[in-house]
């Protein structure tokens, strides 16, 4: 068999349904097994967008996302999608062509040492020398890259030695489970949980990558203990639930914090310190346990006194089996914080003011989108707005990037999760700054005919740097830009454009988007004038203030 259909063979064997990318002439024998195989190739316009599509495939069902790209240039497109699932705990495996090993004709033309390049962003990464080698190297990287914790895997495929023959057999997954904590650990966890007086819980972005979100409502419904998230942990559990704080959007001073700063033990389901700290670890003042499939990483701000380490949903139901709700427990507190919450997220959801005020803008779109509906977020200012207003009812409904912080990832991660998802709406929201960094996968989604809305927020800057510079009291230099006119924009790639003329029309054009056929781009002028009076003024007042 030739190395090539063999290696694809292999993917198939893994379960790859798509490979996103785009082939290069060191590829073209990969390119030809591909063509005859059960696996359907997504042909994007930049690898790098390809790399996202890749991340967020592996991100919502667990499975490494497939991405292809040629030597050189295409593989070094792949280095920030690389960062961007290493740190977002994506599973995705990256292949990428090279010039013959065996025998050269073009000297170092277009060669750079991708591997070399690769090893601090992956967990893995190989040149495949031989053809026989390619079973247990495509094995292996899947292993690597699925496995707690998930990341970005990456093979090398020469040009000679994919046409090489092999009589090589596949190698099948072995059968496997997580482990479980030890019992000794469960106790030591739950009776810290039962001797503290206000015992909290908070969720993050590794309670969002398994099947953790039932025992975690189990748990909380049982023990009555309350709840906050992460960014990267909102929907484990129904944020409508009457036990939620909220989320820690806001580095610190929020609502939440002051939940925080009464807690005496705070349980980590699912931490992660790529995340920024949801809160700061001061010696002394509470107990933290970290419950987690893996070991605690310690820095200066987390340094957990208690680590459950093993399979997150079996430890929450362990501990839910060995915790009963507490006569000593007093709440009062968590229960006046979500009061002074609840009523402080409802002020602006009826702002009129145009262009949108970013409160409104998140009511409007949670007003819009089912339960099950899916937004892929960008990287900007209303990354903050979202992750604090927006309450997500499901698992990985809200799909934001805490760890690389990437622009760039808002359409192509929605393109991804309309693949996998394609029952569901699914929205797009992005700034213009993030947008116009790979706007043209629009051609994309219109070519795969995907039912796709895109929600660009327009400002004419980089405003997330712009409202910092100003808070920083530097003088507002080098942010403010041009833009198209982005419904022609969209119209040009086939799309449907829209403009909203007041904040009155907004949801009833999202509404239209989403019942209505084909992929639509709605420019919205927002306005982010209210970022320092809100974000840091206003909430610390009134939370200093309960």
């Amino acid at each position: 068999m030739k190395a090539s259909d063999l290696f694809v063979k292999a993917l198939e064997a893994e379960g790859v349904e798509y490979v996103f990318g785009i082939p290069g002439e060191e590829n073209l024998d990969l390119l030809e097994s591909l063509r005859t195989s059960s696996i359907r190739l997504i042909l994007t316009r930049h690898e790098q967008a390809a790399g996202f599509m890749a991340a967020t495939y592996g991100r919502l069902t667990g499975r490494a996302g497939v991405c292809l790209a040629t030597l050189g240039p295409g593989a070094t497109n792949f280095v920030t999608p690389a960062a961007y699932a290493q740190l977002g705990g994506m599973p995705m495996l990256m292949l990428t062509g090279q010039k013959p090993v065996k025998l050269s004709k073009q000297g170092h033309f277009q060669i750079v040492d991708v591997v070399d390049m690769m090893k601090p962003l992956t967990k893995y990464t190989r040149q495949i020398v031989s053809a026989d080698n390619i079973p247990a190297r495509v094995r292996e990287s899947f292993r690597r890259a699925e496995e707690e914790r998930p990341g970005a895997a990456h093979l090398e495929l020469p040009e000679d030695i994919a046409r090489d023959e092999t009589d090589a057999i596949l190698l099948p997954a072995s059968y496997h489970r997580r482990p479980i904590a030890d019992d000794k650990a469960i106790a030591h966890a739950a009776a810290a949980i039962r001797e503290a007086k206000r015992p909290l819980l908070m969720i993050g972005a590794g309670a969002n990558r398994k099947t953790c979100s039932k025992m975690l409502r189990e748990f909380v419904d049982h023990t009555g203990i309350p709840f906050f998230t992460t960014q990267m942990g909102k929907g484990v559990i129904d944020e409508h639930h009457p036990l939620w704080l909220g989320n820690a959007a806001l580095s610190d001073g929020d609502f939440v914090h002051r939940a925080i700063e009464q807690a005496d033990c705070i349980v980590n389901c699912g931490h992660d310190v790529i995340e920024k700290p949801p809160f700061f670890m001061r010696r002394g003042l509470r107990t933290v346990i970290h419950v987690n499939f893996c070991s605690a990483e310690v820095d200066t701000v987390y340094f957990p006194q208690i680590e459950v380490v093993g399979d997150v949903a079996n430890t929450v139901w362990q501990l839910k089996q060995s915790v009963a709700p507490q006569p000593h427990w007093d709440f009062a507190w968590f229960d006046t914080v979500r009061r002074h919450l609840e009523a402080h997220l409802a002020r602006g959801a009826d702002d009129a003011r145009f262009p949108i005020h970013p409160v409104r803008l998140v009511a409007d779109v949670r007003a819009c989108m089912p339960d099950n509906g899916i937004l892929c977020l960008d990287n900007g200012m209303y990354k903050l707005w979202f992750a604090r207003y927006y309450r997500s009812r499901q698992p990985n409904t809200l799909l934001l990037d805490n760890a690389l912080a990437t622009m760039g990832a808002g359409l192509p991660s929605a393109i991804a999760a309309k693949i996998v998802h394609p029952q569901r709406k699914v929205v797009a929201v992005a700034g213009d700054g993030g947008f116009l960094m790979n706007s043209q996968e629009l051609e994309t989604a219109v070519r795969l005919g995907l039912d796709l809305t895109v929600l660009l927020l327009r400002d004419d800057a980089y405003g997330m740097i712009k409202w910092k510079q100003a808070h920083m009291q530097f003088p507002n230099f080098g942010m403010d830009m041009g833009n198209p006119d982005f419904v022609r924009y969209a119209q040009a790639y086939g799309a449907q454009g829209h403009r909203p003329g007041s904040t009155a029309e907004f949801a009833p054009l999202l509404a239209h988007c989403l019942d209505t056929p084909g992929m639509h781009l709605i420019d919205v002028p927002i306005d982010y004038s209210d970022n320092d009076r809100v974000l840091n003024h206003e909430i610390r007042e009134l939370s200093r203030a309960i």
